[in-house]
């Protein structure tokens, strides 16, 4: 049986439910290079029949809570020394405040960011959390997440690598977690790559984290970034290994697929960025190795085009703020809503607001954060159109 015959069994065995292995994943790949017309077709297919003619993004307000770092990724941009300008330490009064500028808003999530367990680095951040009555960075982000569900925003936290116990106290307060796999493979954690001096980001802590996160059925935002010197086959094991902890935990909610933007003022400054199609082919192979998944990009990180991933397999075009800058991409605005809501219609999608916990994991939630959501909640579990608008 010849390639052709074999990647076209392997998608139509898709189309009927039934799942394909590793081997055919990557013969499908290898057919893409010169031909990916089947591939996106697939995908397409794929994404009309489970996710329908809809498009979701989260309307949200991103709260830089502190972005020193203990670790250093050569893409990075976000993380801070103490004497940089960019530097944030937000008190208790900051938050209150932009939790009320992002409710006149109509911001239904409070995105909560924080670098990598900065107290273990940084004087200043042991310094900042006393004088804010905390003595961890968790300990702020549970009366944070506490103060926005008085507001009537949703947390979503992601402060990457969080103990068990760390994850177990915020579930009480978050209606959902983020915490990017980035990629499985250990390659890129040595000496002369992304993550050398990024120990949070080795594969394995990674994977434990969302282990922890399964066991404990808080829904997760995962994802991996496209770009940064993986192989293809390297994504491709990414994914799987995405699909595995699904599998066994039914706790993924969403996965991210990022596009690498080199950024001036970076070890990386001189990559290039991702390849167009490139990145729609690992869009498009994302779908087919999890097809009823929900599968977002970054619009700000594709402004131009990102209306045409949406016949290549995504449904969610993520959070996107009115009112606060993307923190960790920050030389790239997101696209205005009524842009975007203009953009998906001429690609034939309906634009609309979910809360940062899709409907399909209401049931991982406890009843308190349930009965805060229904306020604004329409039939589809979706944020009711006159509010949000």
């Amino acid at each position: 049986m010849n390639k052709l015959v074999l990647n076209s069994e392997s998608l139509n065995n898709v189309l009927e439910n039934k799942s394909i292995s590793r081997d055919e994943i990557i013969q499908i790949y290898e057919k893409s290079k010169n031909s990916s017309i089947e591939l996106f077709s697939t995908a397409q297919s794929l994404r009309k029949k489970f996710k329908n003619d809809s498009v979701t993004f989260s309307k949200k307000a991103f709260f830089n809570i502190i972005n020193l770092c203990k670790d250093t990724c050569s893409y990075c941009t976000y993380k801070a020394e103490p004497s940089e300008q960019k530097l944030s330490l937000m008190s208790k009064q900051e938050i209150k405040q932009l939790l009320h500028l992002a409710k006149k808003y109509r911001c239904v999530e409070a995105l909560f960011v924080t670098g990598e367990r900065p107290e273990q680095k940084y004087q200043e951040a042991k310094e900042w959390l006393k004088t804010n009555g905390f003595r961890s960075t968790v300990e702020y982000l549970i009366h944070a997440s506490e103060m926005a569900l008085d507001v009537g925003l949703f947390p979503h936290t992601n402060a990457g690598n969080l103990n068990k116990e760390d994850l177990r106290e915020l579930q009480k307060t978050n209606v959902s977690m983020g915490l990017m796999l980035e990629n499985i493979s250990e390659r890129l954690t040595k000496k002369g790559m992304p993550h050398y001096l990024a120990s949070s980001k080795k594969p394995k802590t990674r994977l434990k984290i969302l282990e922890d996160a399964g066991e404990l059925k808080i829904p997760m935002t995962t994802g991996i970034l496209v770009g940064i010197g993986e192989t293809p086959i390297e994504i491709i094991d990414s994914i799987l290994a995405i699909r595995e902890l699904h599998r066994k935990y039914g706790n993924i909610q969403e996965v991210i697929l990022q596009n690498f933007q080199p950024k001036s003022d970076t070890l990386m400054n001189n990559f290039p960025p991702v390849e167009e199609n490139y990145f729609k082919t690992v869009v498009a192979l994302t779908r087919i190795i999890m097809p009823k998944m929900n599968i977002q990009i970054p619009p700000n990180l594709s402004p131009n085009s990102y209306h045409s991933f949406l016949s290549v397999g995504i449904n969610d075009l993520g959070g996107i703020s009115p009112l606060t800058p993307d923190y960790v991409n920050p030389e790239f605005s997101w696209p205005e809503i009524k842009k975007i809501e203009r953009d998906s219609k001429n690609a034939g999608f309906e634009l609309k607001c979910r809360f940062p916990i899709y409907p399909e994991f209401f049931s991982f939630i406890g009843k308190e954060l349930r009965d805060k959501m229904k306020n604004i909640e329409d039939e589809e579990g979706l944020v009711r159109m006159e509010y949000w608008k």
